[in-house]
């Protein structure tokens, strides 16, 4: 195996009940909408507004980085955008690097999530990397659930990490190791 890593291409995934593509400037109308999903900005700790025109400089400049991989979630049968999911903050020499997720209400309880964490995971994997790690909000049991049927593993918590409608959220930091 190959000991650096790189994400400079972006896969496409398919499961059944996902579809993980590279996010590109296509993307950029139906990630705003998916911005004023005040549930995901909350679960997400989303503080920041962001502009039609900072989404699609984010979404016009996620091609061809190393250190990060960004996908736009899709529902397959529609192709319609439904979330987007990040892994960042790669450290080759450690093979570890960050996973991040939103999925919009409206395709939550789909199993969605699920899948798309397997599909990455299977893929990180497979490419050498070694440990993934996030970070969930007390307020998100859902998600916590999720990633611990996939196998992440709380390691510990970040008292009061966040401050949202003026309350201390504390954050867990979650990770899974690549299978031996």
């Amino acid at each position: 195996m190959n000991n650096v890593i790189s994400f400079k291409e972006t896969p496409t995934l398919r499961g059944d009940r996902v579809l993980l593509r590279p996010l590109g400037p296509s993307d950029t109308d139906a990630l705003f909408a998916t911005m004023d999903d005040e549930e995901l900005r909350r679960l997400t700790g989303t503080h920041t507004n962001f502009t039609r025109e900072q989404v699609e400089r984010y979404c016009n400049t996620r091609e061809g980085h190393g250190d990060r991989l960004d996908f736009a979630v899709l529902d397959p049968d529609t192709e319609q955008l439904v979330g987007e999911l990040a892994i960042m903050d790669l450290s080759p020499e450690n093979r570890g690097c960050a996973f991040r997720i939103g999925i919009h209400a409206s395709a939550t309880g789909r199993g969605m999530g699920t899948e798309a964490t397997q599909l990455v995971l299977a893929h990180l994997f497979a490419i050498g990397v070694h440990r993934v790690s996030l970070e969930v909000f007390d307020f998100n049991p859902r998600a916590r659930h999720v990633y611990e049927k996939v196998g992440f593993v709380h390691e510990g918590t970040l008292r009061h990490a966040l401050r949202w409608d003026n309350e201390w959220i504390d954050a867990h930091v979650m990770s899974i190791l690549a299978p031996h």
